[in-house]
């Protein structure tokens, strides 16, 4: 699987260049040249963390085909990498789609299996089969074996993944659950919410305080492994400059964010981002 990822990021690069695209800046990210910006995809599955009203607009504008079109706009824009997570079936279809066409995007998958956790080892190899060149399991999952330091669960799937020759990370939406994987050395990278919005913190539920911030960047700082910052913009509530400037700011150089985008509150969302992003990292 190795030299697979090696072999498609060599085509990656040479359709970009035969297509004239200046790609946003990039990192090293376990073995994969990443622009710093990476295309989220919660959009897509009609994951607002808003209201059940926004979640249903975003799934009518989502159709698959709306999908492939922003794909190919985020590598026209530059951005070299995807998200998308391994349950929302006309997601999926469309990766599946995607990839088989050779579109030039790296898709790094979201690995979760519901309420069936025996069925983890049956959905990395779904994803592996389908082309990921690296994967993370799902926070929720994550933020489960940490509050029962089930360390045998999240051992068996990361060595099951690892087997397969790709880069192994985890999701979290606390530092607690990423400080203590981290602790474990299990895996090759963290994917970091910039919110305690999952089911750690007292309540549970979509919570988004601006407090959490500071203690998100400084887990992804003292995590000595490359990171992806996400829920940067707090799924909507924050400005995106101010959000990308902040993020760039506290995270490691050798970092990277994860952007989900909702082009139908602004057709060119992709575009700017990435020219907003291309400018904040020059230092303009």
């Amino acid at each position: 699987m190795l030299w697979y990822n090696i072999f498609r990021e060599i085509s990656l690069n040479v359709v970009m260049k035969q297509r004239n695209i200046i790609m946003l800046p990039t990192v090293d990210f376990c073995g994969c040249t990443v622009t710093r910006l990476i295309l989220g995809a919660n959009p897509f599955g009609g994951f607002s963390h808003q209201t059940q009203q926004r979640n249903e607009e975003m799934l009518e504008y989502y159709t698959k085909e709306r999908i492939l079109e922003t794909w190919e706009r985020a590598e026209a824009a530059g951005i070299n990498t995807m998200i998308t997570n391994n349950e929302t079936p006309h997601v999926i279809e469309a990766v599946e789609e995607y990839i088989a066409a050779r579109g030039s995007l790296q898709w790094i998958a979201q690995v979760a299996c519901g309420n069936e956790p025996n069925k983890m080892f049956e959905c990395i190899d779904e994803v592996v089969k389908i082309g990921c060149c690296a994967l993370y399991f799902h926070g929720g999952g994550v933020d489960e074996c940490y509050r029962n330091k089930d360390e045998e669960a999240i051992r068996s799937w990361c060595d099951h993944a690892r087997s397969a020759g790709i880069p192994v990370g985890v999701a979290g939406h606390a530092p607690e659950a990423h400080l203590w994987v981290h602790g474990l050395d299990i895996v090759d990278f963290h994917t970091v919410c910039f919110f305690n919005c999952g089911s750690l913190h007292d309540g549970k539920g979509d919570k988004f305080r601006l407090s959490d911030i500071p203690r998100a960047i400084e887990c992804i700082r003292r995590i000595r492994k490359p990171c992806i910052g996400y829920k940067i913009m707090g799924s909507g509530r924050i400005d995106p400059r101010m959000a990308f400037e902040h993020a760039f700011f506290g995270i490691k150089p050798t970092d990277v964010v994860n952007v989900g985008m909702h082009r139908g509150d602004k057709d060119d969302m992709v575009e700017e981002n990435a020219a907003m992003v291309r400018e904040i990292l020059s230092g303009a």
